[in-house]
């Protein structure tokens, strides 16, 4: 046997799968820090990822907030995009006749300022065959209620995942807030309600202001706060969501490392995503992925299951 060979014989398995579908790998980007996939390309093999999921996709253009809407922090930013993104139908036109060329699953980010629109945007991603699943970002505001965040009351997320849920057959992946007191209590209501998966975490509301002019940093004030820094917080919650619930879990939360998507799968999470490292190192998953398979290797682990959930 040639010593390449042999060398293939010992590759672990880094296959996993989520609501019945089959990744390559358990790393993927998280969404609004990849683009469409498309403007990732000259940067790294895109069938080489488990995944690939959008940036959120509205039921119209949305052009986001005003600038500036990003700011550094330490181990971190702090991000005020607005959901700016193209809007369904342009993706459907201008997006999917690349992403219909590759190998790879796509998961499709979406989201709505009321339950109508939440429920149309659904309608139009039944429709679109290359997309093999849905995730649903729930962090938005309800207009038509105040403001109230969907994803911050059980029984909001409730409502919107038993509307999209009725709306669509593909997989349903519902992405939870970290802002909440107890989160395992809406992991547990959009079970009840039909998510097939949940991702967590989505980035934790934060603020920076500059001490000369005496204003915030992004013209939005607030804005979402991810990176390394909020790591901790995601591993925790994503250890008490797989504890609460029996759905796959896929973690996300400042992840730069293989180490650090390591801790996740660990935990319990069957899948990783992503997010600020891609800006830094646009091929950051790749280096991600390969040292998954070190680590197996080392550790004499042949499938990347036995590690998920194996925490002491």
């Amino acid at each position: 046997m040639r010593p390449d060979q042999t060398t293939q014989s010992k590759r672990p398995s880094l296959a996993v799968e989520i609501a019945g579908i089959r990744l390559r790998n358990p790393v993927m980007p998280a969404s609004g820090t990849f683009g469409y996939g498309e403007e990732y390309a000259p940067f790294l093999d895109l069938e080489d990822i488990g995944a690939i999921v959008t940036k959120g996709l509205s039921l119209k253009p949305k052009a986001g907030n005003p600038t500036p809407r990003i700011a550094e922090t330490i181990s971190g930013m702090l991000n005020a995009i607005g959901l700016q993104n193209v809007g369904i139908d342009a993706f459907k036109k201008h997006k999917i006749p690349f992403l219909r060329t590759l190998n790879t699953p796509v998961i499709a980010n979406f989201f709505g300022n009321t339950l109508e629109e939440y429920g149309e945007v659904a309608e139009r991603l039944e429709d679109i065959p290359e997309i093999v699943a849905a995730e649903l970002n729930i962090s938005c505001p309800n207009v038509k209620q105040g403001g109230i965040v969907f994803g911050t009351d059980p029984k909001a997320a409730s409502e919107v995942v038993r509307l999209v849920r009725s709306k669509l057959s593909k997989p349903l992946i519902v992405k939870l807030t970290p802002n909440v007191t107890d989160i395992t209590v809406v992991a547990r209501a959009v079970e009840e309600a039909g998510a097939d998966a949940i991702c967590c975490i989505n980035t934790l509301t934060g603020m920076s202001i500059d001490i000369r002019t005496r204003k915030p940093r992004l013209a939005n004030r607030t804005g979402g706060l991810s990176g390394p820094a909020i790591r901790p917080i995601a591993v925790r919650m994503v250890h008490q969501v797989v504890q609460a619930v029996s759905l796959p879990v896929i973690g996300v939360g400042g992840i730069v490392r293989a180490m650090d998507a390591l801790e996740f799968l660990i935990a319990g999470a069957t899948a990783v995503q992503v997010g600020t490292a891609n800006f830094v190192d646009p091929s950051a998953m790749i280096t991600i992925i390969n040292g998954i398979e070190e680590f197996c290797i080392e550790e004499g682990i042949d499938d990347i299951n036995q590690l998920i959930g194996s925490l002491r």
